[in-house]
């Protein structure tokens, strides 16, 4: 039997419901980001000859994205193994990955390693494990500014802040030589505060494609531990630049040898292309064992509250191909082959621009490294590309040259060209 309740109990009947306004109704609509939006502009756009050069993802000559042959290897060993569980994975996440994360940025032989100096986390690919990284810091470290390179990612500014940290900025690039300014460099980090944290990219540099030399690293290095300045690298180009692990982990691992203290964040977005399965760690390096084992304690407290524990099947990915010797060694040519298709697209595109005699001296876009070239574009340049000739890229003239091919540098050259010609 149905049971009643009085009408006096259930209160005044709604008067608004679902037809008053909403509770929201004060929220402004946010502007796309900066870089994404690039994206759905493109998508919004009809034109057959559209080119998108603001995605940070790599493509192969067909403009398609790419799955590696060992990934997808990789991911039918898994699904193949019965005794496999979705249970959650610990706070720090899986132990496999993190072991053989820490020896692919460190080094197999790292003094680091062995002496147990390290505690490595699985986090959400790059940019969770920077936010781990900045709210650990946050909490528990003396100094909370951060210096990071001008210009930088565009999230960068953004992460810090948001974790706690007061940012500001180290000169970087300079627009005159399109390469390093490294007098200046110097001299913002030798004026910064001693114990001060600053933001490295361990390689290929973003937006820019500007790296210093292994003896500007040294030089880095040498003024940063003079300072007790703290070294928060950011890795997530690791083989993606040159080809080669060992030689993009260079500059980190002058940072480790000399036994001082530092942060690395780790992303296998784009060197194993696993964008969407948002794989990454954060490891520390530590003085001594001990605070090793305090820092990953209290690495588990920031995790816990902000995502509990990572997701299992990319990493499962990951460990999967550097536990296995012929696998690691696939990725390798695999990775490779994706470094040297970039690189073939800068001198294609430094070659295309020479023949049609375009102003300017281009020599910057072989000599920079990595997904990225900081063209030299001003933003007005750039508007007129994309009406003209519907390329689209951020406003600051960063070009992704994985988004290009033999087919569409030609179409590219045409633009810039122009650009250069008819617009200040």
């Amino acid at each position: 039997m149905a049971s009643t309740i009085p009408d006096e109990m259930l209160g005044p009947a709604p008067t608004s419901g679902s037809h008053g306004p909403s509770v929201f109704a004060d929220v402004v609509q946010a502007p796309e980001d900066p870089i994404l939006g690039v994206t759905v502009a493109y998508n919004k756009d009809p034109s057959p000859v559209k080119v998108n050069l603001g995605v940070g993802a790599y493509r192969t000559e067909e403009g398609k994205p790419l799955v590696l042959n060992v990934v997808r290897r990789a991911e039918q060993m898994l699904v193949n193994d019965g005794s496999r569980v979705k249970e959650y994975l610990p706070i720090t996440g899986l132990a496999d990955f993190n072991k053989l994360s820490a020896k692919l940025i460190f080094g197999v032989d790292s003094p680091a390693i062995q002496e147990k100096r390290v505690t490595t986390v699985q986090c959400l690919s790059g940019t969770g494990s920077l936010r781990v990284g900045a709210e650990f810091l946050a909490r528990h470290y003396h100094q909370r500014t951060i210096y990071i390179p001008l210009p930088t990612w565009g999230n960068h500014p953004k992460v810090f802040a948001l974790a706690g940290l007061f940012v500001k900025t180290y000169r970087y690039y300079d627009p005159a030589t399109r390469g390093l300014n490294f007098q200046g460099l110097l001299e913002d980090l030798s004026a910064a505060p001693s114990g001060a944290i600053v933001l490295l990219h361990a390689c290929a540099h973003n937006p820019t494609g500007v790296d210093p030399t292994f003896e500007q690293w040294e030089q880095i290095r040498q003024l940063m531990r003079s300072k007790t300045l703290l070294p928060f690298f950011d890795s997530a180009y690791q083989g993606f630049a040159s080809g080669n692990l060992d030689a993009d982990a260079q500059s980190v691992r002058l940072f480790v040898e000399d036994g001082g203290e530092l942060l690395a964040a780790q992303s296998y977005a784009k060197n194993m292309g696993l964008y969407g399965e948002r794989v990454g760690a954060l490891s520390i390096v530590c003085k001594t064992a001990d605070v090793a084992t305090k820092v990953e304690s209290q690495l588990k407290l920031v995790i816990r509250p902000m995502y509990s524990s990572p997701p299992i099947h990319g990493a499962s990915i990951v460990a999967t191909i550097l536990k296995d010797r012929e696998m690691y060694h696939e990725w390798t040519i695999e990775l490779k082959a994706m470094a040297d298709r970039i690189i073939s697209m800068r001198h294609q595109l430094f070659e295309a621009l020479r023949a049609k005699g375009t102003p300017g001296d281009w020599t910057h876009i072989i000599k920079q490294i990595g997904m990225f070239t900081f063209t030299g574009l001003n933003t007005e340049q750039v508007a007129f590309m994309t009406k003209e000739y519907h390329i689209y890229m951020t406003s600051d003239g960063r070009i992704s040259m994985a988004g290009l091919s033999s087919k569409t540098i030609p179409h590219l050259a045409d633009a810039i060209h122009e650009a250069i010609t008819c617009v200040n």
